[in-house]
């Protein structure tokens, strides 16, 4: 049974910075591709990172890039999300997912089949 449990969430203000983590238990993340998502209020479940299993460039959304950093540590089997330059439209419950089969470089979200809970990050201005 796979277990995701996101920590880190919080409320910043607009250039703040913060470190999501999501511990996995069930799925190593050096054979299960892992992604976050974000949902912002009134708003559907949005792509935010990806990190393959293999280790190849993680892929962002065109929003974050160059403000994510997305990263693992194999060892804890945690996956991590870390945010800088937050900005108020970056407001969301963030979710951790994985990937629902091994060894698999695709990152369309019905490929995910295990979520955490999520994670409120509020960003205000």
């Amino acid at each position: 049974q796979v277990q995701l449990v996101e920590s880190g969430g919080g409320a910043v203000q607009a250039g703040g910075s913060l470190r999501l983590s999501c511990a996995n238990s069930g799925r190593p993340v050096n054979r299960y591709t892992m992604a976050w998502f974000r949902q912002a209020p009134g708003k559907e479940r949005e792509f935010v990172a990806t990190i393959f299993w293999s280790g190849t460039t993680p892929r962002y959304a065109d929003s974050v890039k160059g403000r994510f950093t997305v990263s693992r540590d194999s060892t804890k089997n945690t996956v991590f999300l870390q945010m800088n330059n937050l900005r108020p439209e970056d407001t969301a419950v963030y979710y951790c997912a994985a990937h629902r089969r091994p060894f698999s470089g695709t990152w369309f979200q019905g490929d995910f089949d295990s979520w955490g809970q999520g994670t409120q990050v509020t960003v205000s201005s």
